[in-house]
């Protein structure tokens, strides 16, 4: 998946802007709050239907318009092409792949899949177990079609039995305890067989980068599986009856990063942690064009912030050797560093939200 053409309309202070962006690498620089990273959300807007930067879309808007628009012609992996639009305002949104409405923001993932690098991303391995979750089920989901509907299943049937429990109507809640239990069991098994395609990727990943030995990927299921997930429920139904919520199942997983049976998280450097976290994204996306032959996007926000000039320099060369469509911002030019070995590349410089291919 390459995007072609990408038109932006009322993102943060970017009024109207067109970008052909090279198909390989793309770097955007810029002085802070000149809109640079603007495109990179435009982006991850087209393919996500939500912002990175804010968890609500009317802050993105610019403050002239009432709603934003991010279209892009896109060439797909088979050859054909793809016309993706989303139009969002504060309370709607509206999809358009190849000139057809669809209200399911799962259309707009399958059709753009992208992974992205910010300065929060470096979160991923210290922070709570949601942005775990969230980055393990999006490789889940770009993985295997039919993971999307057993998740989908079992978050119904895990609201239907939290309504009961907080109405403390506990004669009803084996009949969703079934459905918890096998739409539970195939997310878990999912996951897990993911986490196992996923792991000798990373570890090629992040050998380039750290001399680092016995790495571990270990998925927490939500519920201690020694035991049967059925009997987990019965045994802990006083307990959420009591605090009216479930309290073991999927939507409690997380996974463990181990290096020599040590959580990674508690022993190795800032500068580590977030190659670790840099090596799990680039995974990610390595992964998919193994499996689907669709490599996607890979977007990457404030270069400088967070990776020293070696790191950098690393990264650089393993995306070009990735032949993986690229963005990349930064707010000087000599950040980006040497490009003389990278043959296929565009330069942008954005100014007041004006975007110019230098």
């Amino acid at each position: 998946m390459t995007l072609l053409k990408l038109d932006i309309y009322a993102v943060r202070n970017i009024l109207k802007e067109t970008i052909i962006p090279d198909a390989a690498i793309n770097f955007i620089y810029g002085e802070n709050a000149s809109g640079k990273s603007a495109i990179i959300e435009a982006i991850f807007i087209l393919g996500r239907a939500k912002s990175f930067r804010s968890t609500t879309i009317k802050s993105v808007i610019n403050f002239a318009e009432t709603h934003l628009i991010v279209s892009a012609q896109t060439q797909q992996a088979n050859g054909g092409t793809l016309h993706l639009g989303i139009q969002l305002d504060s309370k709607s949104f509206c999809c358009r792949i190849n000139q057809q409405t669809t209200q399911k923001r799962s259309d707009l993932a399958y059709a753009l899949p992208l992974q992205i690098i910010h300065p929060k991303s470096y979160e991923l391995l210290d922070a709570g177990p949601q942005l775990r979750r969230e980055f393990l089920d999006w490789g889940v989901f770009n993985d295997d079609e039919k993971f999307l509907p057993a998740w989908r299943n079992f978050k119904t049937a895990l609201s239907q039995r939290n309504a009961l429990l907080k109405t403390k109507r506990p004669e009803h809640i084996n009949v969703w305890d079934k459905e918890l239990v096998y739409y539970g069991t195939i997310v878990n098994t999912y996951r897990q067989l993911y986490l196992q395609k996923f792991k000798p990727v990373f570890v090629d990943i992040i050998n380039q980068f750290l001399d680092i030995n016995n790495v571990e990927i270990k998925l927490i299921s939500g519920w201690d599986t020694a035991m049967d997930f059925q009997q987990v429920l019965i045994e802990n139904l006083d307990k959420d009856l009591r605090y009216g919520f479930t309290h073991n199942g999927p939507h409690r997983a997380d996974f463990q990063l181990l290096v020599d049976n040590r959580l990674a998280k508690d022993f190795v450097s800032r500068g580590q942690l977030k190659l670790l976290v840099l090596s799990l994204k680039l995974a990610q996306v390595k992964l998919l064009a193994n499996e689907r032959s669709n490599m996607g996007c890979f977007l990457l926000d404030d270069f400088a912030a967070e990776l020293d000039v070696i790191n950098r320099a690393k990264l650089l060369y393993y995306l070009a050797e990735m032949k993986c469509q690229v963005f990349i911002t930064a707010t000087e030019l000599s950040d980006f560093g040497d490009l003389t070995h990278i043959k296929n590349y565009k330069m942008f410089h954005v100014e007041h939200g004006n975007i110019k291919q230098m």
